[in-house]
């Protein structure tokens, strides 16, 4: 497996994770506002892509930001087929690696603990095992679903 920057080019994968996962986040993958995001992480050099070697398509896309000593996961999908092979900690490892200059607080808005995705997904479990805590409430989902920041500090 590959992790690198994404281009244009990897849009339709990226479009195609986000329609795997609109039954948990809502829309996207037709929303202009979701694209527009999704192009300026790319141009911005915030938008990473796991692939496979050798093969085309998307196993997972981050959308990452940075403003020391803040930073945030925006957006982790990976392929409901590659879940479990080690594709989000590779997005996640090469996201710290690369935007993370610490010391601060990386924190993302993950599923809250009665949403059907976080057992179904492994979003909590996943982000547990990265060394993230449980921390405040979030707003709720655009499909009105439970949301939770998971936090973690870097040194």
């Amino acid at each position: 497996m590959i992790v690198r920057l994404a281009s244009d080019q990897d849009v339709p994968g990226l479009l195609d994770l986000a329609r795997q996962v609109e039954p948990w986040f809502g829309a996207m993958a037709g929303d202009p506002g979701f694209r527009a995001v999704l192009g300026r992480h790319i141009r911005r050099g915030t938008a990473l892509v796991a692939v496979a070697a050798g093969q085309t398509g998307v196993l997972g896309g981050l959308l990452f930001s940075a403003r020391p000593p803040a930073y945030h996961v925006r957006w982790l999908v990976v392929s409901a087929p590659a879940r479990g092979r080690g594709v989000g900690r590779a997005l996640m490892a090469e996201a710290m690696r690369r935007y993370v200059s610490g010391p601060g607080v990386v924190d993302v808005v993950t599923f809250g603990a009665c949403h059907p995705g976080a057992a179904a997904g492994g979003a909590r479990v996943f982000y547990e095992r990265l060394g993230f805590t449980p921390a405040e409430a979030a707003a709720p989902g655009p499909e009105g679903g439970s949301r939770q920041v998971y936090r973690k500090t870097v040194p």
